[in-house]
């Protein structure tokens, strides 16, 4: 048996059935996530974990770990960890707030393209552990109207959509960085930068190659004051990409 899960759903006063009933799954389904080695599904691990009042980490430890490429794992421990998120995407829409459909899309045409199915449920695994912990992240993201723009139309306007329903989280906010701005520093690329709780900040930078975590984030500070300055406002911004997902 997961001890783990088994502990967790006898002090939240849950049973298989309790917890089919509430996420939608056969009880049967249920009952098999009390089996080691047997993990919920992406879409409902945050749901149970939720439900038992537990992290997902503490449930099934090393879950998402162990399909990540192993450069990447320091990062999605302080993505999981950090107070709050500033985001410029210049070229893509930020991983955390892909669709299914438009990760894929993203993965197959890129270096991980032999294994794109694996790392599609990593990418959908690490927005759950994000947004759908107890607390999540002030996270704030700046796309360039360039990334809104590419993309096949029947899978961009399902993501111009979700992106418009992320944006009005209260703890979430989305802004375009529109081709009226002209040339901005944020072209040399793409940035992260996660402030911890302890008041600390880290940057994290991707390359063709693999991606990298920083403690030299005073540059990284530099360039995002620029774009957000020239962003558009987070109202604008929603209007903005309801009328693009109406275009596509």
């Amino acid at each position: 048996m997961n001890r783990a899960v088994q502990v967790a759903m006898m002090e939240a006063g849950h049973t298989a059935d309790s917890l089919a009933a509430k996420i939608g799954v056969d009880p049967k389904t249920a009952a098999r996530w009390m089996n080691p080695g047997l993990v919920p599904q992406t879409r409902h691990r945050a749901q149970v974990a939720k439900l038992l009042g537990r992290e997902m980490e503490d449930l099934w430890p090393g879950a998402l770990r162990r399909r990540e490429p192993v450069w990447f794992l320091p990062w999605t421990q302080i993505e999981r960890e950090a107070t709050g998120l500033r985001w410029y995407e210049s070229a893509v829409v930020p991983g955390l707030l892909q669709t299914e459909a438009y990760a894929r899309a993203v993965l197959a045409c890129g270096p991980l393209v032999g294994d794109t199915e694996r790392h599609v449920a990593v990418r959908l695994e690490r927005q759950a552990a994000v947004f759908d912990r107890p607390q999540p992240p002030l996270a704030v993201f700046v796309i360039d109207e360039v990334a809104l723009r590419r993309g096949a139309p029947e899978i961009m306007g399902s993501q111009l959509d979700h992106l418009v329903t992320m944006a009005q989280r209260p703890n979430l906010m989305v802004h375009v960085l529109p081709l009226a701005a002209g040339l901005h520093p944020g072209q040399a690329g793409q940035f992260v930068i996660a402030t911890m709780s302890e008041g600390d900040d880290v940057g994290y930078l991707d390359d063709q190659a693999e991606g990298r975590v920083t403690k030299e984030v005073s540059p990284l500070w530099a360039v995002w004051d620029t774009v957000r300055s020239v962003a558009l406002p987070r109202d604008q911004s929603i209007d903005f990409l309801r009328e693009r997902a109406w275009l596509t």
